[in-house]
């Protein structure tokens, strides 16, 4: 009897595509808590979430049996990656939905650019204290939490690459990221402060 526990994901995912089932039955116990959490941090969402995680297994399941997957020792990536395209086609497909056609009436060029101007110059004011403000509670954020937030909204970079970076796992560079959105509303709440930016 075959010993799953000892199995790398990437053996575990070649031996499914040989035919070896339970293989899979492991591989989707060791990952479907930390794929779920990194859903539900996304999505925040429970039925949302649990559609979005089939549907990446589904996906797997075909893209393994199709032999789409090759050993490049990073299994867990390649799950994040796909449950993350899911999760973009369904914005994508959320925004396509809402988009409003201009009627003859609704015609923006009677706007005058006068009047534009000035509410984009208030717009650009408003944004700029806004972001210093981000900034100061930034500061007073823990380091790992600091730096998280730096790494993805200054540096843009991905969670994956911020793992890398930090030399932890992509769930604790998520959670580090979740603790400081949280601190930070609380602190914005406690000190009265706007986060929203005016478009």
């Amino acid at each position: 009897m075959k010993n799953y526990a000892s199995c790398t994901d990437e053996a575990l995912a070649l031996l499914y595509i040989e035919g070896d089932n339970r293989a899979f039955d492991e591989l989707l116990a060791r990952n479907q808590q930390k794929l779920f959490t990194y859903i539900m941090f996304v999505v925040r969402d429970p039925e949302i979430a649990n559609d979005v995680f089939q549907e990446t297994f589904v996906k797997v399941i075909t893209k393994l049996q199709e032999g789409k997957y090759t050993d490049s020792g990073k299994f867990s990536f390649w799950l994040t990656r796909i449950a993350h395209n899911i999760i973009m086609d369904g914005y994508r497909h959320q925004k396509s939905a809402h988009i409003i056609e201009p009627t003859e009436d609704n015609d923006l060029n009677k706007l005058r650019s006068s009047e534009l101007m000035d509410i984009n110059r208030e717009n650009e004011y408003v944004n700029t204290q806004i972001m210093e403000d981000v900034r100061h509670l930034m500061d007073a954020l823990p380091a790992p939490q600091r730096e998280v937030v730096y790494m993805r909204y200054y540096q843009e970079l991905s969670f994956k690459e911020i793992a890398q970076l930090t030399g932890v796992s992509i769930n604790t560079s998520l959670g580090r990221m979740r603790y400081a959105l949280i601190n930070m509303r609380r602190m914005a709440r406690q000190h009265n402060i706007q986060l929203n930016l005016e478009m």
